[in-house]
């Protein structure tokens, strides 16, 4: 992902909130006990629940920030509801930081599978990089390294298969946010070099699956999804508008699960990672990785009621 200044949820929201209209109802009490689908990850049979948290802009928040309140209740919302992933980077300002401490005050680090990004040139700056990393986040070993838009690929392909044999890290993954990097990610996922693979996808951003969700799971590749909501344009689409009927034969009570579900439902994805510094986002979050899925035809029910808006 990158900075942006496109419509985002929080701002969808407050837009919602100002003009009196609400159609993203609470997820129910059933919902939220319910709990989350997993995935296996191919190179390990290690299964991760579908909802994770994104922690860009979110969590890039000052040091004694206010809203560092909230975001503690946030991890701990995330952590009891079943939830695992946590996905971050360097490119996202204080985001690590806050990450590392808000797993110290909650204790919860050995209860998430934290992931970063490595996003620089070079060998040596790599490594100090993934050592700052550490040092921010406040652990001896990450879960999954990434390289950050393929910066430097090759060099940082190698420091990271260095630092997972000596068990630093446990999975390696590559990362872009938009269609343009889908050949070259398409390429590297067939050399079958990474665990993971992360890239954007939503009901307004469907290249995915001309063909890179499929070459993924052909290639044995855990998908993580970034951009589920394009960033809140798809909250900007229904604005004012009410959730279908229909929504409920997939246990939807919200647009925010609505749109979850839709890329849940596709079979090559691992996990999708929203950001959110709201507790109460982070409840409806979680209720999208739960419950019924939708079937292929509902699928294309919903592309189309998406297109027509």
């Amino acid at each position: 992902m990158t900075v942006s200044t496109a419509y985002s949820r929080r701002a969808a929201l407050k837009t919602l909130a100002a003009g009196a209209i609400m159609t993203m109802p609470h997820p129910t009490a059933t919902n939220a006990a319910t709990p989350l689908i997993k995935r296996i990850i191919p190179a390990s049979g290690e299964q991760l629940p579908v909802i994770g948290l994104g922690t860009y802009i979110v969590l890039d928040v000052a040091p004694g920030a206010p809203e560092l309140v909230e975001l503690r209740d946030v991890l701990t919302t995330f952590s009891a509801g079943g939830a695992k992933l946590i996905d971050s980077s360097p490119m996202y300002g204080r985001a690590e930081a806050v990450t590392g401490e808000l797993l110290t005050v909650t204790n919860l680090r050995e209860q998430v599978f934290l992931a970063t990004k490595v996003w620089t040139s070079g060998r040596d700056s790599g490594i100090r990089q993934m050592q700052d990393s550490l040092r921010l986040m406040r652990t001896r070993h990450i879960d999954l390294m990434q390289v950050h838009n393929l910066l430097d690929l090759a060099t940082h392909t190698k420091t990271l298969n260095e630092w997972k044999a000596a068990g630093t890290i446990r999975y390696i993954g590559i990362t872009h946010y938009h269609s343009g990097a889908y050949r070259e990610l398409e390429k590297l996922l067939k050399t079958r070099t990474y665990d993971f693979v992360q890239f954007n996808y939503s009901l307004a951003e469907r290249e995915a699956e001309q063909r890179l969700l499929a070459v993924a799971a052909e290639s044995g590749a855990a998908v993580i999804i970034n951009r589920p909501f394009a960033q809140g344009e798809l909250f900007g689409k229904v604005k004012g508008r009410a959730l279908p009927v229909w929504a409920a034969e997939f246990d939807c009570s919200s647009w925010a699960q609505f749109f979850l579900k839709y890329i849940i439902a596709h079979p090559a994805v691992t996990c999708v990672i929203p950001g959110t510094g709201k507790v109460r986002h982070m409840t409806d979050n979680l209720a999208g990785g739960t419950g019924r899925l939708p079937d292929e035809r509902i699928r294309k029910r919903m592309v189309e009621l998406i297109q027509n808006f």
